[in-house]
């Protein structure tokens, strides 16, 4: 079940939906303007967001930012009469989906070919299961490198950052409440043979989230989370990519070296993760 939460008097969330795939939507309330960050995965996704902020006494967003292109983020922005802005590689990674059809048969015709991945397909058959109508709709302005946008009395500062997940990920700081929007931009990358990790992506993209005084991070597809619970994710990422590096992407020097730097036996994320930075390991180098 999904519920609208207000985190502080400038920022709400709509909480994510496993199943089908639904991420985080924010909305960042301005006194001149409401700035909502994402799309979400379908026109239904997006419009009930909008239903809650309106009955929650929201004022209806002016403007949308679009973290990256994935279809979860994007697929419900046809449902918006307002205009929207994404990083330049954003738009034109939209506009390759723009021929595709989404029935079942195209869908399963693309994980074969490995254009799509089977978790995605799933998800959007779930999604869309009276229709699958879809019209991807490209942003209205584009941005290189980053952009300040001041609602009036907040400030959104959308960076692109990249990182595995996707090449063109961007976040947005909102600088005067101290939360750091992330999307999904230290998810490992799941469009590959192997969901996987890389030294040099993971630990250049951890330097640019610590250029930020943030408190609350967004993770879409979890949870808002404090800098500590943040600090801690991060320091495992950044010690895999290290031990990676160090032992040549060598699994088992991997782990035991973990293993004795933590102290205790490794939990399954720590075990994920590690196996993710070998997969990079194996498929780049």
């Amino acid at each position: 079940m999904q519920t609208l939460e207000k985190l502080s008097e400038r920022f709400w969330y709509q909480t994510p939906v496993s199943e089908t795939d639904r991420p985080i939507l924010g909305a960042v309330v301005g006194d001149n303007m409401t700035l909502m960050i994402d799309a979400g995965n379908s026109e239904n996704h997006a419009k009930y967001f909008l239903k809650e902020l309106s009955k929650n006494g929201i004022r209806k967003p002016g403007l949308a930012v679009i973290t990256h292109w994935h279809w979860d983020h994007i697929f419900g922005m046809s449902a918006l009469d307002f205009p929207s802005i994404a990083f330049s590689q954003t738009k034109a990674k939209m506009k390759e989906l723009k021929p595709f059809s989404w029935d079942d048969a195209a869908l399963d015709e693309r994980v074969k070919q490995g254009i799509e991945i089977e978790f995605c397909a799933t998800a959007i058959k779930k999604e869309f299961q009276e229709h699958r109508k879809i019209n991807i709709k490209l942003p209205t302005i584009t941005f290189d490198e980053k952009i300040d946008i001041d609602l009036g009395g907040v400030t959104c500062i959308v960076q692109h950052v990249g990182g595995d997940h996707t090449a063109d990920s961007s976040i947005v700081y909102i600088k005067e409440e101290k939360i750091l929007f992330l999307a999904d931009c230290i998810y490992a990358n799941m469009y590959a043979p192997q969901n996987n990790y890389t030294v040099s992506n993971t630990l250049k993209l951890l330097d640019v989230i610590d250029t930020f005084d943030a408190e609350t991070y967004i993770l879409s597809h979890w949870k808002p989370v404090s800098k500590s619970e943040y600090s801690q994710e991060a320091k495992t990422l950044r010690s895999v990519a290290n031990l990676t590096e160090k032992f040549k992407g060598e699994k088992q020097a991997i782990t035991e070296a973990y293993r004795e730097w933590i102290g205790r036996e490794l939990n399954g994320n720590e075990i994920e993760t590690i196996q993710f930075f070998v997969n990079g390991y194996e498929l780049y180098q």
